[in-house]
C-alpha cells in the first residue's frame, strides 16, 4: 500500500493541449506509462478525443484547464504562439513538439521547452514510442530533468537538442521522409500506368531502409547514376513521358554523380 501512495506522489502530472496526430499519439502512449499521468487535455472540438479519454478530462476553455508539471502544446507550427499567449498561468513549464519552432516563440510568462518526437504520425497507425527519438530543450537545468524523466517513461532514444540542431533535423527529416516519400509516390504512379503491381516494389524498399541501419548513406547508395551507365539513364529519360519526372530524374541524377551533398 505504500507504494501505491508514493507511486501516485512521484507521478509526472501532463497536461496534452491539441488533438491532432501527434496530441493523440502522446495522449495513448503516456495513458499506459508507468509513472506518468494524464490529468487533462486542450481539444477546440473535444469529439476529437472522446475515444482516447473520458469526457471530464477533456476541455475546449483554457480558463479550466488543470494544475500539471508540465504542459505540452501539441498544435500546428503557426499556432504555438499564440495558443501559449493565451494559457491563464504563469511560472509553468509549457513545452511544444515542433520540429521548426525556436523554444523562444513561446511565451516568456512561463518557463519553456521543446518535447520534440522524431517520427511521423498517422492516425490509426501505431507507432513504438520506444524506438522514438525524443529531442529535449528547455531554458534550465531543473525543467530539462523534468523532461528526461517524462521522455525516459516513453522511449529508449532522448537527447538533449538545441534549436538550431531541432532546425537541421526537421530539415533533414524532410529529406529522408516526406521527399522519400514522395519518390514512393511518384514510383507508384509509374506502375499504375504500366499495370504493374507497387507490392514488387516493396521488398527493395525495405532492404534500402535495412542498408543505413549499418552503412553510410554514401556506401549504400547503388544504381545507374552511381555507376555513371549513361546509357540506361538515357533510355530511363526517354521511357518517362512525364516532363517534371524527367527533370526530377535528371536532376538526383546529376546531384548522385557530382556528390551535390
Amino acid at each position: 500500500m505504500l507504494g501505491l501512495f508514493y507511486n501516485l506522489a512521484v507521478m509526472i502530472k501532463v497536461v496534452i493541449i491539441g488533438s491532432g496526430n501527434v496530441a493523440q499519439h502522446l495522449i495513448t502512449v503516456f495513458s499506459t506509462s508507468i509513472g506518468v499521468a494524464i490529468v487533462q487535455a486542450y481539444a477546440r472540438n473535444t469529439a476529437a478525443l472522446t475515444s482516447l479519454l473520458p469526457e471530464d478530462k477533456i476541455t475546449n476553455s483554457f480558463n479550466t484547464i488543470k494544475e500539471a508539471d508540465i504542459y505540452i502544446i501539441s498544435v500546428t507550427d503557426d499556432d504555438i504562439s499564440e495558443v501559449s499567449s493565451l494559457l491563464p498561468f504563469s511560472n509553468k513549464l509549457v513545452v511544444h513538439t515542433s520540429g521548426s519552432v525556436a523554444l523562444e516563440q513561446l511565451d516568456a510568462k512561463n518557463k519553456r521547452g521543446v518535447f520534440y518526437p522524431l517520427q511521423t504520425f498517422s492516425k490509426n497507425k501505431e507507432v513504438n514510442f520506444k524506438q522514438v527519438p525524443l529531442c529535449l530543450e528547455s531554458e534550465n537545468k531543473h525543467d530539462y530533468t523534468i523532461l528526461e524523466k517524462l521522455a525516459n517513461t516513453v522511449s529508449d532514444n532522448v537527447y538533449s537538442i538545441s534549436s538550431n540542431q531541432r532546425k537541421s533535423l526537421h530539415v533533414a527529416a524532410v529529406f529522408v521522409n516526406n521527399f522519400t516519400n514522395h519518390m514512393y509516390n511518384m514510383g507508384n504512379t509509374i506502375c499504375e500506368q504500366n499495370n504493374v503491381p507497387f507490392d514488387i516494389l516493396k521488398p527493395l524498399i525495405q532492404e534500402t531502409a535495412n542498408k543505413v541501419q549499418v552503412l553510410s548513406p554514401e556506401q549504400a547508395q547503388t544504381g545507374p547514376a552511381k555507376r555513371n551507365d549513361t546509357a540506361t539513364m538515357q533510355k530511363h529519360i526517354e521511357f518517362l513521358d512525364n516532363e517534371n519526372l524527367k527533370t526530377i530524374y535528371k536532376l538526383l541524377s546529376h546531384s548522385i554523380q557530382n556528390k551535390d551533398v
